[in-house]
């Protein structure tokens, strides 16, 4: 039965040569719809008690990727991009875990989307992704099969940190790092059981920086539910050479119970 292999079994270790990822502002009631049972959107009230919910776009340049029980000698390197709702999970002590929930994810290389969708939910695609660094300038091109997720993105790793972007929801810094900054948990729903998936990532001396982005092309927003809409550039963010990892996948019920 494909979902108990789908279930993230396997603890998994590579590094991060760069991690770039740009969070996105939406209303509420667009995002609700796409959160599974068990989960609860995310959201954030400005100054002007307008309230927002979160989707991540993010661009993983990963090195020596494998199953943590694996010499990083076995591992391969590959090209991540991912988009993500910002989710809350509550367990039955009163604990509010703060996470992702994948909507989809695409990747340079066949034995990724067969090797990521064997044993997960991410959704993984072929698509045709170019990185480069000229001088402090980090760039990711995206080439999706479908022409749903083609993203081009710059990054200025030079001028640091930055500030907000112009229209940010965010009252300073601080708060964009707390609700946008990178959140420990990834959340799946599995159907045929109706429980929740939860895993955890671990890193070593993580320390996002804002940064500025040039954002020439980004069509996931341009279809489905989003098509239409006008996602705000809430915060930027950029991390590079460290270790990462997830574990396993544990397998929780809707009320956040353990199983």
């Amino acid at each position: 039965m494909r979902h108990l292999l789908q279930r993230h079994p396997l603890p998994m270790r590579t590094s991060f040569a760069h991690s770039l990822v740009l969070t996105y502002a939406l209303p509420p009631e667009l995002l609700t719809p796409l959160v599974p049972p068990g989960l609860a959107l995310d959201t954030y009230r400005d100054a002007d008690g307008t309230e927002h919910g979160f989707v991540a776009a993010a661009v993983v340049d990963t090195r020596a990727l494998r199953p943590s029980f694996l010499p990083a000698a076995l591992g391969r390197d590959f090209i991540l991009t991912g988009y993500r709702i910002f989710t809350r999970f509550s367990t039955p002590g009163g604990r509010t875990m703060r996470g992702l929930r994948i909507l989809r994810s695409d990747t340079d290389h066949r034995m990724m989307v067969h090797g990521g969708n064997l044993f997960s939910r991410y959704n993984y695609r072929l698509a045709r992704i170019g990185t480069r660094t000229v001088g402090r300038t980090l760039e990711f091109k995206v080439v999706s099969a479908d022409g749903i997720a083609d993203l081009h993105v710059r990054a200025d790793l030079a001028d640091i940190p930055a500030p907000l972007p112009d229209g940010s929801p965010f009252a300073s810094a601080k708060d964009a790092r707390r609700y946008a900054g990178p959140l420990p948990y990834t959340f799946e729903y599995e159907p045929q059981t109706r429980t929740v998936i939860v895993v955890k990532a671990t890193r070593t001396q993580w320390d996002p920086v804002p940064v500025a982005v040039d954002v020439p092309t980004l069509t996931f927003f341009d279809h489905g539910p989003f098509a239409g809409t006008k996602p705000v550039l809430a915060n930027a963010f950029h991390v590079g050479n460290l270790d990462y990892g997830w574990e396993r996948g544990c397998r929780r019920a809707l009320d956040g119970g353990a199983l």
